[in-house]
């Protein structure tokens, strides 16, 4: 059992919070707040115990000094005042007197947030290369340690574990709860149990149906992948998108698992993606050889729900189709209105489904909404996470 923020005595104490803003803004402006909302129970409990809270987060890809003027966490600092009814001093510093002044001057029941970490990356990526001076620098800062970015837990960065293994430990709320919610779900699911698998490549989800297949009574394959393992069984799919390093893969992952494994047996299909006509619903076996598949039919939706409706575990990464332009969406759509009223234990697992879901106006039907794709995914292939791994056992 690893060590949460409850095992601390945090009172007056400088606590290093590392937390997932990682959200989408658009001209200044954020587009969907729900990391930062998931965020709010961890540094709340903090406050509450009297901390000087200092939080750290990434804040997409910084390449570029371009990359730095429009991933900057100013942004996130204001609605976090919004959402604490506090204010939040935002330093636009990684480093430096500015940095170490401000936290040096913190009082309790104060939050510092300092700026994207990821600013360490355009000099030899020091952050996500979890450069050793950087995370001992940054773990200088502070007394206490407590990881809260799940999105992140899969990579060893300088500022999780590096300042982790620098300082006392543990992980904050939001963490805790995708740990006990994924993980218990995957060691020991309410059966019969179903994985709903999505989104475009077969490769990135190797490892994933590897460990799942034995675990699970049945996986459901849409999204783009499907085609790669229709293909692999003879079937013609078009011009639709083909992963063609993974289908030997697919052969013998279905001849091995042909019970276990089910594939759509219809798809909406254009010759253009781009194209706003209206696209045409095609059994599997009916595809020309210039159709896209771009979303599963009616008939698959249906097909998945008889299999859904018999499941009582269901974890859902992937979505069917296209989901991100509207003639596309209504495979996608259609399972979470579904999964929405089955009363069954539903858990979505980051990343585009869980935009999807949101998107949808499904955010709070579920049994779990997971904050972080990679990290979800990497739990589901059986991996044990860096982030995690380096916190202290109780």
């Amino acid at each position: 059992m690893k060590r949460t923020i409850k095992d601390y005595e945090l009172n007056n104490k400088k606590v290093i919070i590392r937390c997932d803003f990682n959200v989408p803004i658009k001209d200044g402006k954020i587009t969907d707040d729900n990391r930062i909302i998931e965020s709010i129970p961890t540094i709340k409990y903090a406050l509450e115990q009297g901390a000087k809270v200092i939080l750290m987060s990434h804040l997409g890809r910084v390449k570029t000094i371009e990359d730095k003027l429009k991933n900057t966490l100013a942004p996130v600092a204001k609605r976090l005042s919004e959402l604490l009814q506090i204010n939040v001093t935002f330093i636009a510093e990684t480093r430096g007197e500015k940095l170490e002044e401000a936290i040096s001057n913190v009082n309790s029941g104060e939050v510092i947030l300092m700026e994207n970490t990821r600013f360490e990356d355009l000099d030899g990526k020091k952050e996500s290369g979890n450069d050793p001076e950087l995370g001992t620098y940054w773990a200088s800062l502070g007394e206490i340690f407590i990881n809260d970015a799940f999105g992140t837990c899969h990579r060893a960065h300088a500022s999780n574990v590096g300042i982790g293994s620098k300082l006392p430990n543990g992980i904050g709320f939001l963490v805790e709860k995708e740990l006990n919610i994924l993980g218990k779900t995957l060691e020991q699911p309410d059966k019969p149990f179903t994985v709903i698998l999505g989104g475009a490549k077969v490769s990135d989800k190797i490892k994933v149906i590897e460990n799942l297949v034995k675990i699970a009574d049945y996986i459901l394959v849409g999204g783009g992948m499907a085609y790669t393992f229709l293909k692999s069984q003879g079937i013609e799919i078009g011009a639709s998108l083909l992963d063609e390093d993974s289908l030997n893969f697919c052969q013998q992952i279905f001849e091995k698992y042909p019970e276990k494994i089910i594939l759509p047996i219809d798809a909406v299909c254009s010759k253009n993606i781009e194209s706003l006509d209206l696209p045409v619903t095609k059994f599997i076996t009916d595809l020309s050889h210039d159709d896209i598949g771009l979303d599963v039919g009616w008939a698959t939706t249906g097909l998945f729900i008889q299999y859904l409706k018999d499941s009582q575990t269901i974890i859902w990464n992937g979505p069917l189709g296209m989901f991100e332009k509207e003639q596309y969406q209504d495979g996608t759509k259609k399972i979470c209105e579904y999964l929405s009223k089955s009363g069954k234990t539903v858990i979505i697992g980051g990343g585009d489904t869980s935009a999807a879901a949101i998107l949808f106006g499904y955010k709070d039907a579920f049994t779990h909404i997971s904050t972080g794709g990679g990290a979800s995914l990497e739990m589901m292939e059986g991996k044990v996470l860096p982030g995690v791994e380096i916190i202290n056992e109780r």
